[in-house]
């Protein structure tokens, strides 16, 4: 019984704060590198070398390839759908909001973080190929979808007129708009365009996504 105990409570113990702080570095890494080669271009040595980690610290702390894009896509997307989540009831406190307050309080905590932390650039690069991809279909089911779902409900009750197949597909041609300028921001300006701040742009972004479901 006290060596079954004693097994036992090694087996619960806590990660330590070494193990914990590696285990950041190589999603870290993890993520960079998904963001910037894709899943089928990505490698585990590739994320090794970008980590600074032996290969044998990736698969310890990550798994296999697929096993480890599933956790760098999950390891961000609680934070991101509290914020959005938050946004839209805050929005809600000071009556009904419009349908531009609604798309607001989906695409700007995306732009929030990213401006607090560049990696959430990455990430926003990574979710793309998810929402592209068949193969991770079952990730943006458990991570997004239910968020997703609210912000649909919102935006069908605003334009009661519109089928909910019309309002799914313009929130998905709305999240494309979003990801694009969270992604390519320089594009804009490679195509002649006058430089101009995020918050322009992104006051823009909201303004065009809700003019094609008004349209």
């Amino acid at each position: 019984m006290k060596g079954n105990q004693g097994t036992d409570t090694k087996r619960k113990r806590a990660p330590s704060k070494r193990s914990l702080a590696t285990r950041e570095r190589v999603l870290d890494a993890a993520e960079s590198v998904f963001a910037n080669r894709g899943f089928d271009g990505a490698t585990i040595r590739d994320i090794a070398t970008e980590a600074g980690e032996p290969i044998g610290t990736i698969h310890h702390h990550g798994g296999g390839k697929e096993a480890l894009f599933h956790q760098t896509v999950a390891r961000r997307a609680e934070a991101l759908s509290r914020a959005r989540l938050e946004a839209l009831e805050q929005a809600k406190r000071t009556g009904v909001p419009t349908l531009e307050r609604v798309l607001d309080a989906f695409m700007r905590p995306f732009f929030a973080l990213s401006a607090e932390e560049g990696r959430w650039r990455n990430y926003a690069r990574l979710i793309a190929f998810v929402s592209v991809d068949d193969r991770w279909r079952e990730i943006s089911a458990q991570y997004f979808d239910p968020t997703a779902t609210v912000f649909i409900g919102e935006i069908h009750a605003r334009l009661p007129h519109m089928s909910k197949q019309q309002v799914a597909e313009g929130f998905v041609f709305s999240v494309s708009a979003m990801l694009a300028l969270l992604t390519s921001r320089d594009r804009i300006c490679a195509l002649g365009a006058r430089r101009s701040t995020e918050d322009v742009q992104f006051d823009h972004l909201v303004r065009f996504c809700a003019a094609g479901f008004e349209s």
